[in-house]
Order: structure tokens, then sequence, then C-alpha cells
């Protein structure tokens, strides 16, 4: 997510962002690193709010009954 030319980092269901930062490339890696540990689905927004990568990486691939499932990307 964008705002204030920041980025940040967003946990469903949380009431605030989790980390934020003024390096993109760097907010990105946070934000995988915590999905990576959480077993959950990394979305990531281009500018305008539309959703520029969606990432599922194993533990949210066995959580979600797909075994098998490898990260997927969408642009």
């Amino acid at each position: 997510m964008h705002r204030d030319g920041r980025s940040y980092n967003e946990v469903e269901g949380g009431e605030r962002a989790s980390n934020s930062g003024e390096r993109e490339a760097e907010v990105q890696a946070k934000g995988r690193e915590m999905v990576m540990e959480r077993g959950v689905e990394h979305l990531i927004d281009n500018l305008d709010g539309t959703i520029g990568e969606r990432n599922t990486y194993p533990a949210a691939a066995t959580l979600s009954g797909i075994p098998g499932r490898r990260p997927s990307r969408r642009r």
C-alpha cells in the first residue's frame, strides 16, 4: 500500500500498518518474510490501488487444502 510517499505493509484484519519505509523493495521484502512466517497470501498493490502481484507461498497452499500449489504471480 502507498500513502504520503511511503510504502506500507498491512496484515489483513490488522488495525494499522505492520511496518513502512521509503524504499518499496525493502518494504516488499519485509512483507514477504511476514507472509512466509504466517503462511498467508502476499498481495502487492500498484500505486493506483489495484493488485499488481499476488503470491501464494507453500504454507498458505497447505492451509488452503491445495497440495503442491506453486507461488503464482499476476501483473
